[in-house]
C-alpha cells in the first residue's frame, strides 16, 4: 500500500480513518498531492474528484446533510481555499460537520512573491469552530522531532473531533515542501484505537419548566429545518391532541400531522392587530434549524412570548429576542419528560386557530383553481406531480418560499441550504445529497440559482435518477415581490438582472435529458414524462411570465382575507 512520504499527510489520512471520516471530496492540484495520494490509496475512503472548489464544498455538504457524518474537502494552496468559504459559512450556520483540509506552501515561501500562495491561516475568520495550522516537524523548530510530531497529531485529532462533536466546520492547513509525489510503503506512525466519546450527563427537566408548560393556555411549537423522523410518533400524537398547543411547521421541518399548521404565511399574513394578540403564545418552544418565514419572525419579535425555549443543537439562536432557556438534549429526550402526563389546562387555542386554518386552506384551493399560468401555478403542478418516496432539494430565494405554500406527502423529504440562505451552492448540495441517498432526487431551482451554480453538474457523479426542475422567469423574480420594485431599467438591470438565457445548451453540455414547458397544458404533459425512469438525469425548464408572477402571488394573499 502506498503512503505519501510527507508525514503530516500521513497523520491527516490516518486520523481521518481512525475517526471514521469516510467521504473525501478532492479538487485537483499539485501542492495537495501528498493528501490525494494518501486518501486515494486507502480503500476505506470514498473519494470524489470535483474541479470547482466552491461546488466541491457544497457537494460535501450534501453528503453531510444525508449521512449526518463529517465529510472532508481537500484542495491545493492559494485562492483554491477561498472558494470553500460560502460552504464553510453554510456549514457553520446549518450545523454540518465539514472538515476543510488545505495544502499550503511552507512558511518561508509565504509573502515573497511565490506563485499560488496566499496567507491561509485564519482564512475563514469566525466562521469555523477550530483551526489546526500545522508546521512541518523539524528539529530546528522544536526541542525534539518527537514533540513536533505529537503536537501535529493532537491538533489534527482535535480538529476532527471538534467537527464531529460540535457539528460545524473546521480547518486543517498543511504545509508541504517539494518533492510532493514521493511515496513509501511504511507509514511513520499508526494512531491508537478511537475512544468512544464521553457520555453526557443525564438530562432532567426541573419542576418549574414542567409546571409552566402545563399551566400555559397558549403554547406554540415552531419547528425549523429537520431531517425526517426527528421526532417520535408518540410525541407527535400528544402534541397534535393538546388543545393548548399549535405546532407550526415548514416544508424543511419534515414533520407531518393533520393537526399541525404547515402553511405559516398563509395563516398569519391576513391577520389584524387583535388577531395577532390572540395568536401571541405564552410559551414558544422551538427545535430544529433556521426558520424561512419572515412573517413569523416579525410576528414573534413584535408579540413576544413570555417564555422561549429552544431544544437541541449545540447553539440556540435568539431569533425572536425572547430566548429564556436552551435545552441541549435531543427533542425526543426533552419531549419524553415534558409530555409524561396529559395536559390539565383547558384551552381553545388550537380549536380557534384550526378553524382559521381550514378557512385559509379553502380559500387557497379556490384561488389556485382559477389561477393563470405563472410561477405559482407551476409550483402547484410540481407539488402534485412529485412521486412518493422522492427527495426534494430546493434552491433559495423564491423557490423555497413558493414550496412553503404546498403540502407534501410524508414520504417526501425536503431540504434547502438555510444556514446562510444563499443561492450559490444549492445545485451542488443537491447533487452531493443524491450521490449518497438511496432515493431519487429532484432539485427545484430558479434560473439565477441554476446558472450561478452550473458547475454542480461538472462531475461524474450525477445519478440517472436525478431530476432538475428549473423555473425560468428571466431574472430574480423575488425582487418584484419585495418593496422597491418600480419596473425601471435600473431595477431590471441591477436588481432583477433580466436575461434571455435558456438551459437547453447547458443540458446538452452536461448530458441531461432536456424538456421544456411554456403553459399549464405543456407543463402537465411534461410532468407526465419527467419522473419516469431514464438512463441519464433530466432537466425540465419551465418558462413563466416574469411581468405577471408578482401580481398573481400578491393577489393570492389578498384572496386569503
Amino acid at each position: 500500500m502506498k503512503w505519501p512520504k510527507h508525514i503530516l499527510a500521513q497523520y491527516v489520512v490516518q486520523l481521518c480513518k481512525a475517526r471514521a471520516v469516510k467521504h473525501i471530496v478532492i479538487s485537483p492540484g499539485s501542492r495537495n498531492a501528498p493528501l490525494t495520494i494518501g486518501f486515494t490509496n486507502q480503500s476505506f475512503f470514498k473519494c470524489y474528484s470535483i474541479v470547482d472548489e466552491r461546488s466541491a464544498a457544497f457537494f460535501a455538504l450534501g453528503i453531510a446533510q444525508q449521512t449526518a457524518e463529517s465529510v472532508a474537502v481537500v484542495c491545493t494552496s492559494g485562492s483554491a481555499l477561498l472558494n470553500y468559504y460560502p460552504a464553510v459559512a453554510e456549514a457553520f450556520y446549518s450545523g454540518l460537520p465539514l472538515i476543510v483540509i488545505s495544502a499550503d506552501r511552507p512558511e518561508h515561501l509565504i509573502n515573497i512573491g511565490d506563485g499560488q500562495t496566499i496567507i491561509q491561516p485564519h482564512a475563514f475568520g469566525k466562521h469555523i469552530l477550530f483551526e489546526a495550522n500545522l508546521v512541518s516537524p523539524k528539529k530546528t523548530l522544536f526541542s525534539s522531532l518527537k514533540s513536533a510530531k505529537t503536537k501535529a497529531q493532537k491538533r489534527i485529532r482535535k480538529a476532527i473531533e471538534t467537527a464531529q462533536e460540535k457539528k460545524g466546520p473546521v480547518h486543517i492547513n498543511v504545509p508541504f515542501d517539494e518533492p510532493l509525489y514521493d511515496t513509501t510503503t511504511t507509514p511513520d506512525w499508526l494512531p491508537d484505537e478511537v475512544q468512544s466519546a464521553a457520555q453526557s450527563a443525564a438530562f432532567k427537566l426541573n419542576s418549574s419548566t414542567l409546571n409552566t408548560w402545563k399551566k400555559a393556555k397558549r403554547k406554540m411549537v415552531l419547528v425549523g429545518v429537520n431531517p425526517p423522523n426527528t421526532l417520535a410518533a408518540e410525541f407527535i400524537k400528544i402534541l397534535a391532541q393538546d388543545p393548548s398547543v399549535i405546532v407550526l411547521t415548514e416544508t424543511t421541518s419534515n414533520l407531518h400531522h393533520p393537526n399541525f399548521f404547515p402553511f405559516i404565511d398563509q395563516l398569519i399574513t391576513p391577520l389584524d392587530e387583535d388577531e395577532f394578540t390572540a395568536l401571541q403564545p405564552e410559551v414558544l418552544l422551538t427545535f430544529g434549524g433556521l426558520i424561512i418565514s419572515k412573517k413569523i419572525k416579525a410576528f414573534l419579535r413584535t408579540y413576544q412570548p413570555k417564555y422561549h425555549w429552544h431544544v437541541g443543537g449545540v447553539r440556540a439562536n435568539d431569533t425572536y429576542f425572547a430566548l429564556n432557556q436552551h435545552f441541549t438534549c435531543s427533542p425526543n429526550t426533552f419531549f419524553g419528560q415534558l409530555l409524561e402526563s396529559k395536559p390539565s389546562t383547558e384551552s381553545t387555542y388550537f380549536q380557534h386557530w384550526n378553524s382559521i386554518k381550514e378557512l385559509r386552506v379553502q380559500r387557497h384551493k379556490t384561488y389556485i383553481n382559477s389561477m393563470p399560468f405563472s410561477d405559482f401555478k407551476a409550483f402547484e403542478l410540481i407539488s402534485d406531480a412529485i412521486p412518493n418516496e422522492f427527495m426534494v432539494q430546493s434552491s433559495n430565494s423564491s423557490a423555497i418560499r413558493y414550496l412553503q405554500l404546498f403540502e407534501f406527502h410524508p414520504s417526501i423529504a425536503l431540504y434547502c441550504n438555510r444556514g446562510t440562505s444563499g443561492i450559490d451552492g444549492s445545485s451542488s448540495t443537491a447533487v452531493g445529497a443524491s450521490v449518497v441517498s438511496n432515493v431519487p432526487t429532484v432539485l427545484i431551482t430558479g434560473d439565477l440559482s441554476f446558472f450561478y451554480d452550473i458547475n454542480a453538474f461538472w462531475n461524474a457523479y450525477v445519478p440517472p435518477n436525478f431530476r432538475v426542475i428549473l423555473i425560468n422567469n428571466k431574472g430574480g423574480g423575488i425582487f418584484r415581490i419585495l418593496p422597491g420594485n418600480d419596473n425601471s431599467e435600473l431595477f431590471e438591470t441591477y436588481f432583477e438582472t433580466k436575461h434571455n438565457r435558456s438551459a437547453e445548451s447547458a443540458a446538452k453540455t452536461y448530458n441531461l435529458t432536456y424538456q421544456s414547458a411554456h403553459s399549464t397544458e405543456s407543463l402537465k404533459t411534461a410532468l407526465d414524462l419527467f419522473f419516469k425512469p431514464c438512463t441519464k438525469p433530466k432537466l425540465l425548464e419551465i418558462f413563466t411570465p416574469s411581468n405577471e408572477n408578482d401580481k398573481i402571488l400578491l393577489s393570492y394573499f389578498d384572496a386569503l382575507k
